[in-house]
């Protein structure tokens, strides 16, 4: 089940609010429980008992390291949960792809396994994690009830797209939390946002996205033509993702928790690292706090830090896929960050540098997703040649192509470049500013605003409207 369903919106959702607000306040966590249980049944019936078995196996190895006061028994059991952990997501997601490059290099005839990817994998795993690591250093309790800590680990929301929630950021909201009007009306008008950012923005643009990338000569088609289809592809990544982070908080606001932020207005960066503080945040911590820091950071000189930051990204390309496409993703982005670091931070001395590097900053990323939505290093490399002109034309005259797609989807690309800024957050910020227009504006203007953008966005699901799911990989 996702999020952007007609189920999930006018049947899942109605029915748990009210479940959940006539129940008792000592009955919602349970509640919340059994809804997340059967919102990932609905999609992955198969894979509830591996999802209950790493419940129960975490339950069980925070208990035993928080009350352990042998050094090595205690890092015996923190390192058997974490194989376990890290071994539940290699099987599933690595393991087929490690047998296909052995199979290639030692010509050896292992047969694959074709493992279904349990969705969401990624992220659960690194939210029982950090939970273990942070009961391990001391910095949490374990907790004794099994069925909260079930609830930190599956809760619908941001159980199959993030963010990853960090069980210190809300153990005392499973507890107790606040429920307000305000806060419930706070979260319903953050869902529409991101309903809208996903089904509006992000699905028509997959579809430009989809058929440049599925080209097969891209000597046949222009430059330009190529260049508005990545562009597309990465608008459409950042709404659907984005979109699915905001759901997600509005979704936790509705039910009383709160998350933290996981977007930022990453097309608006001034550089590769200001990029990546601003791109799917809670990852960015995760790796820093969990692996970075541990491994000594910049702490350490030059060197090592160089070393660190291989590692991380080396990491974090493996994280979003078992492709070699994920992993030189991953590792040119640590060429840029080093350089960045090390050789143009320290040139840029004036404001003409920082706007050129921050237009760099964009085209880079442009051709990294490039990379990280194609098939093989291969297809990117062609993609990437004819973007720049390699054996074809920048562009043709009367391109049927481009006239088509500006036709059919050009308010959704000029919606997608708009909103990558920070104009909504500006005209918010007016609004709340202007006295008693802004008050009429807030109470009548936005509520129905809000209103007429849910049943756009309703519309292309009613007509059944091409409606991807871009977490598979995760």
């Amino acid at each position: 089940m996702i999020f952007s369903s007609i189920y999930f919106t006018f049947f899942f959702l109605p029915i748990l609010l009210g479940l959940y607000f006539i129940s008792k306040s000592s009955y919602r966590n349970y509640i919340l429980l059994i809804a997340s249980l059967g919102f990932y049944a609905y999609g992955e019936p198969k894979f509830v008992s591996i999802m209950v078995l790493l419940i129960i196996a975490n339950y069980i190895f925070a208990i035993i390291i928080d009350n352990n006061k042998n050094i090595v028994l205690k890092n015996m059991w923190m390192f058997l949960s974490i194989f376990i952990n890290l071994g539940i997501l290699f099987l599933y997601k690595y393991w087929d792809f490690t047998i296909k490059n052995i199979n290639t290099i030692c010509h050896t005839d292992i047969p694959i396994q074709n493992m279904t990817l349990p969705i969401g994998i990624s992220f659960f795993t690194f939210q029982a994690l950090s939970y273990i690591i942070d009961v391990y250093r001391g910095s949490t309790k374990a907790q004794k009830n099994p069925f909260f800590l079930a609830l930190y680990i599956i809760f619908f929301p941001q159980l199959i797209a993030g963010p990853i929630i960090r069980y210190n950021s809300v153990v005392e909201q499973i507890k107790q939390r606040a429920i307000s009007i305000e806060k419930f009306g706070y979260g319903t008008k953050r869902f529409i946002c991101g309903f809208a950012k996903k089904v509006i923005i992000a699905n028509n643009l997959s579809i430009v996205a989809e058929q440049v990338f599925s080209i097969s000569d891209y000597t046949n088609v222009s430059a330009l033509y190529l260049w508005i289809g990545t562009l597309c592809y990465s608008l459409q990544i950042f709404y659907d993702f984005s979109g699915y982070s905001d759901m997600a908080i509005g979704l936790g606001k509705m039910f009383g928790f709160d998350y933290e932020e996981n977007f930022n207005y990453p097309y608006t960066a001034r550089s590769i690292t200001d990029f990546w503080r601003r791109w799917h945040i809670s990852l960015s911590k995760w790796f820093r706090d969990y692996v970075y820091i541990p491994l000594g950071g910049s702490k350490k000189g030059a060197y090592r830090q160089i070393i660190n930051l291989l590692v991380i990204w080396l990491l974090t390309g493996i994280w979003h896929g078992a492709n070699f496409t994920f992993i030189i993703w991953g590792l040119i982005y640590f060429i840029f960050l080093i350089l960045e670091k090390f050789i143009i931070k320290p040139v840029q001395r004036n404001w003409v540098l920082k706007i050129i590097w921050q237009i760099c900053t964009l085209l880079i990323v442009n051709f990294q997703w490039v990379i990280f939505n194609s098939k093989s290093v291969k297809d990117a490399y062609y993609i990437i040649l004819a973007m720049l002109g390699k054996n074809t034309s920048f562009f043709r005259e009367n391109d049927a192509q481009i006239c088509l797609v500006f036709r059919e989807y050009g308010i959704f690309i000029f919606l997608g470049i708009l909103f990558a800024m920070p104009i909504a957050k500006k005209i918010s910020k007016m609004i709340n500013t202007t006295g008693k227009t802004g008050i009429f504006l807030k109470s009548v203007s936005l509520p129905i605003g809000y209103i007429a953008i849910f049943f756009w966005a309703m519309s292309f699901l009613i007509l059944g409207a091409h409606n991807p799911f871009i977490y598979f990989n995760f």
